[in-house]
Protein backbone atom coordinates (compact mmCIF):
# COMPACT_ATOMS: atom_id res chain seq x y z
CA UNK A 1 0.00 0.00 0.00
CA UNK A 2 3.36 2.67 0.98
CA UNK A 3 4.22 1.78 -2.85
CA UNK A 4 1.07 2.31 -4.72
CA UNK A 5 0.65 5.80 -2.35
CA UNK A 6 3.99 7.12 -3.08
CA UNK A 7 3.46 6.20 -6.78
CA UNK A 8 -0.09 7.79 -6.79
CA UNK A 9 1.89 11.25 -5.23
CA UNK A 10 4.40 10.86 -7.62
CA UNK A 11 2.08 10.83 -10.68
CA UNK A 12 0.09 13.49 -8.83
CA UNK A 13 3.17 15.78 -9.25
CA UNK A 14 4.21 14.86 -12.03
CA UNK A 15 0.71 16.31 -13.21
CA UNK A 16 0.65 19.51 -11.13
CA UNK A 17 4.23 20.17 -12.96
CA UNK A 18 2.52 19.36 -16.24
CA UNK A 19 -0.54 21.91 -16.15
CA UNK A 20 1.96 24.72 -14.43
CA UNK A 21 3.82 24.76 -17.50
CA UNK A 22 0.54 24.59 -19.67
CA UNK A 23 -0.43 28.04 -17.86
CA UNK A 24 3.10 29.16 -18.01
CA UNK A 25 3.11 28.73 -22.21
CA UNK A 26 -0.14 29.62 -22.84
CA UNK A 27 0.07 33.08 -20.26
CA UNK A 28 2.84 33.52 -22.35
CA UNK A 29 1.09 33.35 -25.59
CA UNK A 30 -1.88 35.70 -24.59
CA UNK A 31 0.53 38.22 -22.81
CA UNK A 32 2.20 38.59 -26.09
CA UNK A 33 -0.89 38.46 -28.32
CA UNK A 34 -3.21 40.70 -26.03
CA UNK A 35 -0.63 42.20 -23.38
CA UNK A 36 -0.64 41.58 -19.84
CA UNK A 37 -3.13 44.12 -18.32
CA UNK A 38 -5.41 43.31 -20.84
CA UNK A 39 -5.38 39.45 -20.64
CA UNK A 40 -8.03 38.91 -17.61
CA UNK A 41 -7.22 35.91 -15.19
CA UNK A 42 -10.31 34.42 -16.62
CA UNK A 43 -9.33 34.38 -20.35
CA UNK A 44 -6.38 32.12 -19.13
CA UNK A 45 -8.13 29.76 -16.80
CA UNK A 46 -10.92 29.14 -19.79
CA UNK A 47 -7.36 29.07 -22.23
CA UNK A 48 -6.44 25.70 -19.86
CA UNK A 49 -9.41 24.91 -19.31
CA UNK A 50 -9.40 25.24 -15.74
CA UNK A 51 -12.03 27.80 -13.18
CA UNK A 52 -10.42 30.95 -12.10
CA UNK A 53 -10.14 30.00 -8.74
CA UNK A 54 -8.21 26.74 -9.75
CA UNK A 55 -6.04 29.06 -11.32
CA UNK A 56 -4.49 30.16 -8.25
CA UNK A 57 -3.70 26.84 -6.96
CA UNK A 58 -0.43 27.15 -9.41
CA UNK A 59 -0.36 30.92 -8.71
CA UNK A 60 -0.48 33.12 -5.96
CA UNK A 61 -1.40 35.92 -8.59
CA UNK A 62 -1.58 37.21 -11.83
CA UNK A 63 2.15 38.95 -11.69
CA UNK A 64 3.38 35.67 -10.51
CA UNK A 65 2.62 33.63 -13.71
CA UNK A 66 3.88 36.79 -15.56
CA UNK A 67 7.47 36.00 -13.51
CA UNK A 68 7.23 32.42 -14.73
CA UNK A 69 6.35 33.72 -18.61
CA UNK A 70 9.89 35.62 -18.13
CA UNK A 71 12.30 33.36 -16.07
CA UNK A 72 10.99 30.20 -18.50
CA UNK A 73 12.09 31.71 -21.10
CA UNK A 74 15.27 32.76 -20.15
CA UNK A 75 15.96 29.46 -18.14
CA UNK A 76 15.11 27.69 -21.50
CA UNK A 77 18.25 30.14 -23.27
CA UNK A 78 20.47 29.06 -20.76
CA UNK A 79 19.55 25.60 -20.75
CA UNK A 80 19.87 25.04 -24.11
CA UNK A 81 23.03 27.71 -24.76
CA UNK A 82 25.04 25.41 -21.91
CA UNK A 83 24.37 22.62 -24.14
CA UNK A 84 25.45 24.34 -26.91
CA UNK A 85 28.69 25.59 -25.55
CA UNK A 86 30.00 22.40 -24.21
CA UNK A 87 30.68 21.27 -28.06
CA UNK A 88 32.47 23.94 -29.13
CA UNK A 89 36.04 25.50 -28.01
CA UNK A 90 36.88 28.04 -30.28
CA UNK A 91 35.52 31.41 -29.98
CA UNK A 92 33.69 32.44 -32.77
CA UNK A 93 31.43 28.73 -32.51
CA UNK A 94 30.72 29.68 -28.79
CA UNK A 95 29.32 32.81 -29.79
CA UNK A 96 27.68 32.00 -33.02
CA UNK A 97 26.38 29.04 -31.02
CA UNK A 98 24.91 31.25 -28.56
CA UNK A 99 23.21 33.37 -31.32
CA UNK A 100 21.26 30.38 -32.88
CA UNK A 101 19.87 29.19 -29.29
CA UNK A 102 18.65 32.93 -28.54
CA UNK A 103 17.08 32.92 -32.19
CA UNK A 104 15.72 29.56 -31.80
CA UNK A 105 14.42 29.66 -28.42
CA UNK A 106 12.48 33.65 -30.29
CA UNK A 107 11.19 31.85 -32.97
CA UNK A 108 10.05 27.79 -31.81
CA UNK A 109 10.35 27.79 -28.11
CA UNK A 110 9.36 30.07 -24.85
CA UNK A 111 11.72 32.35 -25.39
CA UNK A 112 9.96 34.72 -28.12
CA UNK A 113 6.65 35.18 -25.52
CA UNK A 114 9.34 35.61 -22.69
CA UNK A 115 11.56 38.59 -24.83
CA UNK A 116 8.33 39.89 -25.87
CA UNK A 117 6.86 40.03 -22.25
CA UNK A 118 10.33 41.56 -20.84
CA UNK A 119 10.08 44.04 -23.58
CA UNK A 120 6.85 45.46 -22.92
CA UNK A 121 5.40 44.35 -19.66
CA UNK A 122 8.99 45.11 -17.96
CA UNK A 123 7.09 48.19 -16.03
CA UNK A 124 4.13 45.61 -14.98
CA UNK A 125 6.10 43.43 -12.21
CA UNK A 126 6.55 45.06 -8.89
CA UNK A 127 10.06 45.85 -7.64
CA UNK A 128 10.67 42.67 -5.74
CA UNK A 129 9.34 41.12 -9.04
CA UNK A 130 11.73 42.71 -11.65
CA UNK A 131 14.40 41.49 -9.06
CA UNK A 132 13.85 37.62 -9.42
CA UNK A 133 14.03 37.73 -12.91
CA UNK A 134 17.00 40.22 -13.29
CA UNK A 135 18.74 37.84 -11.14
CA UNK A 136 18.29 35.18 -13.71
CA UNK A 137 18.93 37.55 -16.68
CA UNK A 138 21.82 38.83 -15.41
CA UNK A 139 23.18 34.86 -15.50
CA UNK A 140 22.48 34.72 -19.14
CA UNK A 141 24.16 37.97 -19.75
CA UNK A 142 27.01 36.95 -17.79
CA UNK A 143 27.20 33.79 -20.49
CA UNK A 144 26.91 36.05 -23.59
CA UNK A 145 29.47 38.82 -22.33
CA UNK A 146 32.05 35.88 -21.54
CA UNK A 147 31.46 34.57 -25.53
CA UNK A 148 31.44 38.13 -26.50
CA UNK A 149 34.70 39.36 -24.60
CA UNK A 150 36.15 35.75 -25.92
CA UNK A 151 35.60 36.96 -29.14
CA UNK A 152 37.23 40.76 -28.64
CA UNK A 153 40.16 39.00 -27.38
CA UNK A 154 40.76 36.48 -30.57
CA UNK A 155 40.82 39.44 -32.68
CA UNK A 156 37.25 38.45 -34.54
CA UNK A 157 35.42 41.71 -33.22
CA UNK A 158 36.28 44.94 -32.38
CA UNK A 159 35.41 47.18 -29.89
CA UNK A 160 33.79 47.36 -26.43
CA UNK A 161 32.20 44.07 -25.34
CA UNK A 162 29.38 45.01 -23.15
CA UNK A 163 28.24 47.53 -25.75
CA UNK A 164 28.38 44.49 -28.59
CA UNK A 165 26.71 41.66 -26.79
CA UNK A 166 23.90 44.41 -25.79
CA UNK A 167 23.86 45.67 -29.18
CA UNK A 168 23.02 42.09 -30.57
CA UNK A 169 21.19 41.06 -27.83
CA UNK A 170 19.07 44.27 -28.53
CA UNK A 171 18.72 43.40 -32.02
CA UNK A 172 17.36 39.46 -31.07
CA UNK A 173 14.62 40.33 -29.15
CA UNK A 174 13.08 43.15 -31.27
CA UNK A 175 12.61 40.59 -33.97
CA UNK A 176 9.21 39.56 -32.09
CA UNK A 177 7.90 43.08 -33.39
CA UNK A 178 9.07 42.00 -37.04
CA UNK A 179 9.76 38.72 -38.05
CA UNK A 180 6.97 36.35 -39.68
CA UNK A 181 7.48 32.66 -39.69
CA UNK A 182 5.41 32.23 -42.80
CA UNK A 183 7.26 35.00 -44.49
CA UNK A 184 10.35 35.11 -47.60
CA UNK A 185 12.73 33.76 -45.46
CA UNK A 186 12.25 30.07 -43.14
CA UNK A 187 13.36 30.52 -40.03
CA UNK A 188 16.75 28.57 -40.15
CA UNK A 189 17.51 31.07 -43.26
CA UNK A 190 16.43 33.87 -41.42
CA UNK A 191 18.36 32.90 -38.69
CA UNK A 192 21.53 32.59 -40.90
CA UNK A 193 21.19 36.14 -42.19
CA UNK A 194 20.75 37.80 -39.02
CA UNK A 195 24.28 36.35 -37.78
CA UNK A 196 25.47 37.58 -40.80
CA UNK A 197 23.83 40.89 -40.07
CA UNK A 198 24.70 41.26 -36.33
CA UNK A 199 27.95 39.70 -36.62
CA UNK A 200 29.28 39.46 -39.98
CA UNK A 201 33.21 38.92 -38.29
CA UNK A 202 32.19 35.38 -38.10
CA UNK A 203 32.34 32.68 -40.40
CA UNK A 204 29.19 31.12 -42.29
CA UNK A 205 28.35 28.46 -40.46
CA UNK A 206 30.11 29.04 -37.29
CA UNK A 207 28.16 27.18 -34.72
CA UNK A 208 25.25 25.81 -36.23
CA UNK A 209 22.78 24.20 -33.50
CA UNK A 210 20.34 23.08 -33.04
CA UNK A 211 21.32 21.08 -36.01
Amino acid sequence: MEKIREAMEGRDEGSESERRREVILTAGQLFCKHGYERTTVRELARAVGLQSGSLFHHFRSKEEILVAVMNNGIQEVIDDGERALARYQEPADRLAALFRVHMWSMLHGAGGDAMNALVYEWRSLSAPSQAVVKSLSDRYEAMWQDAVAAAVAAGLLQGDARVIKRCVLGAMNLTVQWYKPGGRLRPAEFIDAMLQASLPALPAGAGRWPE
